[in-house]
């Protein structure tokens, strides 16, 4: 009798295996290679505008930095989006609404997804090493297994790109998202801070010129509402 739930245990174990790690290992594949596809759009979208942009005002400047293999920068004028790819699969909640859809129902595997998070910093962050500004997440990519994808984001990526795409992330469609992020980004501006929020500095923090916790600056990015404006404004 030991022996059989022994046995059984073990074909449990090999059972799991094979479906759920084989599962979470193509999650991965695909995470990684649209990851690197974004990395590639990155490099391609920056020299393009570039170009274009040297020959109204050369001042305007767009580059690419590679920082890891799981994250790279574009730098477009004043701000900065950093990518990052999470080295893990995650599952979602089973209250979250994708549970309720019929491609989730249809398989849960569906529901397991890689995550390539969008930050949005501004330049100066990184250029003077200001490390306590801040930056905000702005989006975030969910691939499955199937290729499939959608973004969680606010203002209109997060509507446009809501749910699970019927057909698999191809170049063009990853292209069209990198423009809506560069889009989203420059359309919102650096706010002045509260006078209230900047009126004390130390000697310290001007004679190093040091980013301190009064000092650090961030970018508001139009989410607008009553419930959470003073958290992003008081910067």
């Amino acid at each position: 009798m030991a022996k059989k739930k022994e046995t059984d245990k073990r074909e449990m174990i090999i059972g799991l295996l094979k479906d759920k790690s084989i599962m979470k290992q193509d999650v991965y594949k695909n995470t990684i290679q649209t990851f690197g596809t974004i990395r590639e759009l990155c490099k391609e979208v920056s020299a393009d505008l570039k170009s274009e942009l040297a020959k109204v005002d050369k001042r305007v400047s767009l580059s690419f930095t590679d920082v890891n293999v799981h994250a790279f920068q574009l730098k477009v004028a004043g701000d900065m989006l950093e990518f990052y790819m999470h080295t893990n699969v995650f599952e979602f909640e089973k209250s979250h609404p994708m549970h309720k859809t019929g491609y989730i129902k249809n398989n849960e595997f569906n529901s397991y997804c890689g995550i390539i998070n969008v930050y949005n910093f501004l330049a100066d962050s990184f250029q003077f090493n200001r490390l306590n500004d801040l930056g905000y997440l702005v989006g975030r990519i969910f691939v499955n297994r199937e290729m499939k994808f959608f973004i969680e984001a606010k203002g209109p990526i997060g509507i446009k790109y809501n749910s699970f795409s019927v057909e698999p992330l191809t170049k063009e469609t990853l292209k069209e998202i990198l423009y809506d992020f560069i889009i989203w980004v420059i359309s919102f501006d650096l706010f002045t801070p509260p006078f209230d929020a900047v009126r004390e500095v130390s000697v310290n923090e001007m004679q190093e010129k040091t980013s301190s916790v009064s000092l650090r600056t961030g970018k508001r990015l139009g989410f607008g509402t009553t419930d959470n404006y003073e958290d992003e404004m008081n910067l």
